[in-house]
């Protein structure tokens, strides 16, 4: 398949700039992949399709804030920095810009924001940079620059979502992260998850509906875009991740009893499918890091349906969902285009802050 199959037309009007007024009042398109039937619902509809024994995984990944502002020592040019992955405590990839300014042995001073707890400025210094274009940075006189993020970083809100001021709004602190957000590490956050309120969940559960969680830090890589011209040729990126026991024995006992596991976000499929595929279609306890590439056709040995946002065209995430709209089959990109098409007509909000789509 060709990257440009994936295309399709967005309005700009529909990113989504804010979240909804409250987390479970976005709109929800259900997909029937049996029938190729769409219908059009309200986000707590969602417990309408769920039923006592199906197994809900989320993914507890928690956005850190990760980006800095600083200056050149030397010249007080100013810089940009995405934290990305930890190597060891205050030695981290970063993605950096303007990258041009940026040799290695420069010496930046980090600039806390205006509205942060009052310090003096820390510095870092450029080691080295990778392939990829991410520069290798050393934060300097601190025990460990993950426990002052609180204070000198921002929200990464991702490039398609603008604000005066990036990453400084109280409205983004709190809603672009889930309820249930548990483990630091994520430079996004796993979107699907942000619909849900601690009283839904509490709704889910009392249906007999087992919840469960997996944890995927997400990365930068999820909004770069496919630069191959056949999906064959794409490298994706690596995230790192952690499946636990009890996840392992309840998503086990489901697919051995015939129960769905239904997936929340891509991030939570990834995890769970590519444990499976390392260990005969089973899960198992794992800590590792992973960069499948799911597109059509693809054969889920664990998920079963998938609640996931709208998503860019050409990305890799919406190869997946369209790999999932008819697993082991090419014809799901087809399905899922129609269906953006009628979400297109019907207004939907795409992208991080925007509406849901369930796949049955």
């Amino acid at each position: 398949m060709r990257t440009a199959d994936f295309n399709f037309h967005l309005p700009p009007e529909l990113i989504a700039q804010h979240p909804a007024p409250q987390r479970d009042e976005s709109r929800l398109l259900v997909f029937h992949r049996k029938e190729n039937r769409l219908e059009h619902r309200h986000f707590p509809n969602f417990l309408d399709y769920l039923r006592a024994g199906d197994v809900l995984v989320l993914n507890d990944s928690r956005v850190i804030p990760a980006r800095l502002r600083g200056v050149n020592a030397k010249t007080g040019g100013k810089f940009e920095i995405l934290l990305v992955e930890e190597n060891s405590p205050n030695d981290w990839w970063t993605m950096l810009r303007p990258g041009r300014s940026a040799r290695p042995g420069t010496e930046i001073l980090i600039h806390p924001p205006a509205a942060a707890v009052k310090r003096e400025s820390l510095t870092t210094t450029v080691l080295e940079k990778s392939a990829e274009g991410h520069y290798r940075l050393r934060f300097n006189a601190v025990n460990d620059i993950k426990d002052l993020l609180e204070d000198i970083g921002e929200v990464p809100l991702p490039p398609y979502i603008e604000r005066k001021i990036s990453g400084l709004s109280p409205e983004d602190k709190e809603r672009y992260q889930t309820v249930f957000a548990r483990s630091n590490g994520s430079v996004a956050a796993p979107t699907a998850g942000l619909h849900f309120t601690p009283a839904l969940l509490e709704k889910i559960r009392a249906l007999g509906v087992k919840i469960c969680f997996v944890t995927l830090h997400v990365g930068p890589g999820t909004f770069l875009p496919v630069k191959a011209e056949n999906l064959s040729e794409h490298t994706m990126h690596s995230e790192r991740f952690t499946l636990g026991a009890d996840t392992v024995r309840t998503v086990n006992d489901a697919k051995n009893s015939g129960a769905r596991v239904i997936a929340t976000g891509t991030t939570t499929v990834r995890v769970l499918e590519t444990v499976a595929a390392q260990n005969a279609g089973k899960l198992n306890v794992h800590a590792g890091s992973t960069n499948i590439f799911i597109y059509p056709p693809y054969r889920f040995q664990i998920v079963d349906a998938l609640l996931t946002n709208f998503h860019l065209p050409c990305s890799t995430l919406l190869m997946l969902v369209s790999a999932i709209a008819a697993p082991d089959a090419t014809n799901g990109r087809e399905m899922i285009l129609s269906a953006y098409e009628e979400a297109v007509r019907e207004r939907y909000r795409f992208f991080s802050y925007g509406d849901a789509m369930l796949i049955l």
